[in-house]
């Protein structure tokens, strides 16, 4: 059996592993909408995909899910709807955040989005808009990418 080695050197590929950051991202479905299977699922990959994900599940206001996002340091929000109030809400959550001075905190989006309203969802600052059918890894890569 193999001994370990105390106050071996630590390799520079090791401490660069160590000292990343992970990113946090607080998922929620806000509105009325109570369908969370495929935001469950995009949760699941975003963790397998070495983010912090906190799912604060159905039912959420703007208002609760930009304090939750700013208490628990989250570097985005992921909001899911299937409710066809996406623009109000999703402008609700980016407005909140400019009154709390917590723009650098990324808002991506998921659901039944018509393309029209994408355009205007980004325009407005959505970062993303994810639709049935992206692969998993396309979001994974996208929350990746993101600065704060």
């Amino acid at each position: 059996m193999p001994r370990a080695v105390k106050n071996a050197p630590v390799k520079s590929s090791d401490r660069k592993k160590t000292t990343e950051r992970r990113k946090r991202v607080l998922l929620a479905k806000i509105g009325l909408d109570g369908h969370d299977r495929g935001i469950k699922v995009v949760a699941r990959a975003l963790r397998d995909g070495g983010n912090e994900v906190i799912y604060l599940g159905l039912h959420h206001t703007p208002a609760e899910i930009v304090a939750s996002a700013i208490q628990e340091d989250a570097d985005a929000i992921g909001l899911s709807i299937h409710s066809a109030a996406h623009m109000t809400l999703f402008e609700e959550v980016l407005k909140l955040l400019k009154k709390e001075k917590a723009t650098d905190i990324a808002v991506f989006g998921g659901g039944i989005i018509p393309d029209e309203d994408i355009r205007d969802l980004k325009k407005q600052g959505i970062r993303e808009i994810f639709t049935p059918g992206t692969p998993l890894d396309e979001i994974v890569q996208f929350v990746k990418k993101l600065k704060r």
